[in-house]
This record gives structure tokens, C-alpha cells and sequence, in this order.
């Protein structure tokens, strides 16, 4: 594992990028390391973006990342990966929701769904892992799981304990949602490894 690194997450309104973000700063701090977090909200409840910045390493003195420092994106939704382009550097990991969730101008009809997002990603050198996290969330009977599919996936790429995680998981969710998260956090670590 890096002792320093940037991830930033995001998506839009109701995908439950905070809580993802939340969970991978404490699994970070349970491991020693100082973190600090950030979020913007932005028209989240009209389904609009949402960035959630996480930084950690030693000693971390701003949650903010800089356009070309983001080590790792988190996208749960793949037109917002393309939109957080310029946060990365040629060393980058995309993981990305393969989920589309049409912007208002596609779903008046004003404009198209690029199908080449995926491609974009990959034709810029970066390293772009796809997970239909929608699929694995629908698979356990709970799609408001999607964000914790995904926590899963990028924790393939922290080398973090996975034992780090299922503690937060137990301290931080409400009971009767945790064994069905702990099973999609599982999810998202199988779906990185196929």
C-alpha cells in the first residue's frame, strides 16, 4: 500500500458516495493513517454531481484534491468518470460503475448517452477497471448497496484488509443493513478480481 494518496469519488444525487467515502476514511484511519475528507453536493437532490475528496498518508493537512493528483477515481456513474477526467494523472485508477444514469439534457431527449465512455478512459493510458456494481447490488436483493460494491472494488487497489473494512462496516452502518453490505463489500472485491 502507497503511505500518501488521493481518491476521489463521484457520481450523482443518491448514489451514496458519502457514505462510500466515509467508509474507506475510517478503514484508512483504522489502519494508521491520517485522512481527511471532503464533499460537494452540488444539485444532489435533483440528481446532480456529487465529488467526494479523500486524502491520506502521514500527516494530511488539506482533504482537497488538485486537478492531476487523483491516484484513484471512484466513479458510480460513467459519464461523471469522464467529467473528473482532468483530477487525474497518467499513473491513474479509474474504477468505474459500467451504471448510466442519463444527465437531464439526455432524458429530455436533447442529447445522447455516449456509449464510448469506456473507451475514452482506456485510450488515455489510464487504468480502468469496469464493475457493474447495479448488477451485484440487484443480485443481493438490495440496490441501495451499489456504494458499498464499489468500496469493495477500490479496496482491491488500497491494499487495505478486508477485515478493515467488515469492522467499519459493523461500527458504521445500521444493523439491520450490515451483513447484506458486508456481502456486497465482498462483491465488489470479487468482481475486481475477475
Amino acid at each position: 500500500m502507497n503511505a500518501q494518496g488521493n481518491i476521489l469519488f463521484c457520481g450523482v444525487g443518491g448514489q451514496g458516495i458519502l457514505l462510500a467515502s466515509e467508509l474507506t476514511a475510517h478503514a484508512l484511519l483504522a489502519k494508521g493513517f491520517d485522512a481527511k475528507k471532503s464533499e460537494v453536493h452540488g444539485m444532489a437532490q435533483r440528481g446532480g454531481s456529487v465529488e467526494a475528496h479523500l486524502r491520506y498518508g502521514k500527516k494530511v493537512y488539506s482533504p482537497l484534491i488538485e486537478l492531476g493528483r487523483a491516484d484513484i477515481l471512484v466513479a458510480f456513474e460513467m459519464l461523471e468518470a469522464a467529467r473528473y477526467l482532468p483530477y487525474l494523472h497518467k499513473d491513474s485508477v479509474v474504477v468505474v460503475n459500467t451504471q448510466k444514469l442519463p444527465p437531464p439534457s439526455v432524458a429530455l431527449g436533447k442529447a445522447a448517452y455516449p456509449d464510448t465512455v469506456l473507451d475514452e478512459l482506456g485510450s488515455r493510458g489510464l487504468a480502468v477497471k469496469a464493475v457493474d456494481a447495479f448488477a451485484a447490488a440487484q443480485e443481493l436483493g438490495e440496490l441501495k448497496t451499489v456504494n458499498v460494491v464499489m468500496v469493495g472494488a477500490l479496496s482491491a487497489f488500497l491494499g487495505l484488509e478486508e477485515a478493515l473494512f467488515l469492522e467499519v462496516i459493523d461500527r458504521t452502518v445500521k444493523a439491520a443493513f450490515r451483513e447484506v453490505n458486508k456481502k456486497a463489500f465482498h462483491a465488489g472485491r470479487v468482481a475486481v478480481a475477475q
